[in-house]
């Protein structure tokens, strides 16, 4: 087969994964060269954005843990105190998540991403040093307009790396670093508490500095790891490199890949991104999942506690239902991505989630209620993956893709709102009232995750009808050829 027609039938494969269609024939050589390509992108890109946003979970959600080792009574601050100082962590988070995304191609994310993660760490490590209310807020609302533009800065990176067919089990790989933080943040809290009071801090305050300490250092290397994009990848070879892009060029068809690249900033394609039935349908649901992820965090920990644990034993027990939605997590991204759909796979998943809520609120045996947080666990964080690759997937126009990633994150983490003041310590051991919150949002979330399966299937048939007729030619995801994904 020459090289044209290897190019020709590659096109034709590509657009058929885009399109959702089967694939009947492919280059061989192409797929060989497709395969080391994603190997090497996998193997050299993906364990970096997960260690940093390993960082950023754990950063966000160890004062949980912290406040088994008496944080409270330390800087002499009261429950509301402390809520409030969890609350303010998320506004300037949300601040920060749509400006970050639309500088984010300017200032190049192999630079962004990693000044981000470096000056979160050193915020981070602040907390440690912190004697009063004042301090402990002011510190928490640096952390988190420092963090806020790193999830959605992933996941639009990541789009102009992997094709559309391959971005949900993406995000799905380093979206597990979460639940890993949960997992290791227990165990590490725990060894950490060992060290003591010495060097004049307490035991809460040395699990602030370790760990904020890691991820400045986390930040200096990635910034001589991350590459700009797969077009200067330095650990690809020239053939690679041009290759990758092509094929980057050819899945987004009738050279939509270039008009990206060369797009101007418009406030037309923000506008387009803000008014998205897609983006409200999606980020409301997202905030029903993180309101019960984030309080699921922060709140892990304590609930164990009241279950009879020791401030030690809950750590450690906290440890396994993270580390089995980590599992499910990446093979529910592995079957959003083969089978090409993202609403269907949240549909099985939330109900999980749903059930264990219902139940741990409503019973009172301890066994039955460390079982619940596995379903709890599992449902959270393997419907996450979809949700954030769906929009992505579906916005095309780097600006609009930028606009609707920040604002669907920026909607869905009003979520640690809710989070940080359904749990009060006085509801405990049962915690009846927010558990029942946030079964009452996970259940609007799976109606709203079905509204955008049937919104995005209408959009489809008109599409197919010639209702969309008039943008053929755009570029964009109003072009009539761009397939919507369900």
């Amino acid at each position: 087969m020459s090289g044209s027609e290897s190019g020709d039938v590659n096109k034709t494969v590509v657009e058929e994964l885009e399109k959702g269609q089967a694939v009947v024939q492919v280059s061989e050589e192409d797929l060989k060269m497709t395969r080391k390509v994603l190997w090497k992108l996998d193997t050299r890109i993906l364990p970096v954005l997960a260690v940093m946003f390993l960082c950023s979970f754990q950063d966000r959600t160890n004062v949980g843990n912290a406040r088994l080792y008496n944080l409270e009574e330390d800087i002499a601050i009261t429950d509301h105190q402390y809520d409030a100082g969890l609350a303010i962590f998320y506004a300037t988070y949300i601040l920060s998540e749509i400006p970050s995304n639309l500088i984010l191609k300017k200032v190049t994310p192999g630079v962004w991403l990693p000044c981000l993660t470096f000056l979160w760490g050193v915020s981070a490590m602040s907390i440690g040093f912190v004697k009063n209310f004042s301090a402990f807020v002011g510190v928490r609302a640096l952390l988190g307009f420092m963090e806020g533009g790193l999830l959605p800065g992933i996941v639009l990176y990541l789009s102009t790396i992997y094709t559309r067919g391959e971005l949900g089990f993406r995000i799905g790989i380093f979206y597990t670093a979460a639940s890993l933080a949960g997992a290791f943040g227990g165990l590490l809290a725990r060894g950490i508490s060992e060290i003591g009071k010495r060097g004049g801090l307490n035991q809460w305050s040395w699990i602030f500095t370790l760990e904020g300490l890691f991820t400045a250092c986390v930040g200096i290397c990635a910034y001589f790891l991350l590459p700009n994009g797969a077009g200067s990848a330095k650990f690809l070879t020239p053939e690679e490199r041009s290759f990758a892009t092509n094929r980057l060029q050819r899945a987004a068809g009738n050279g939509n890949r270039e008009k990206e690249m060369a797009e101007k900033f418009s406030w037309g394609e923000v506008r387009r991104g803000v008014f998205s039935l897609q983006t409200w349908f999606t980020a409301l649901a997202y905030f029903g999942i993180l309101s019960g992820l984030y309080s699921f965090g922060l709140f892990l920990p304590t609930i164990i506690t009241g279950l009879g644990y020791t401030a030690n034993e809950a750590q450690l027990w906290s440890v396994i239902p993270y580390a089995t939605a980590s599992v499910v997590t990446v093979c529910t991204a592995y079957a959003s991505d083969r089978f090409r759909v993202r609403g269907p796979i949240m549909l099985c998943t939330l109900p999980l989630a749903i059930i264990g809520y219902a139940v741990i609120g409503n019973t009172s045996n301890n066994n039955v209620k460390y079982g619940m947080t596995f379903l709890m666990a599992t449902g959270l964080y393997s419907s996450v993956p979809p949700v954030l690759g769906w929009l992505s997937n579906n916005s095309a126009g780097h600006y609009k893709r930028a606009t609707t990633s920040g604002l669907q994150l920026a909607i869905a983490n009003c979520g640690g709102f809710v989070a940080v003041f359904i749990y009060p310590q006085s509801q405990g051991p049962s915690y009846h009232q927010g558990h029942s919150i946030i079964l009452g949002l996970l259940c609007a979330g799976w109606v709203l995750i079905l509204c955008n399966v049937l919104f995005c299937a209408k959009i489809n048939r008109d599409k197919a009808a010639g209702k969309w007729d008039k943008y053929r030619g755009y570029g964009d995801d109003r072009d009539p050829t761009f397939k919507l994904v369900l």
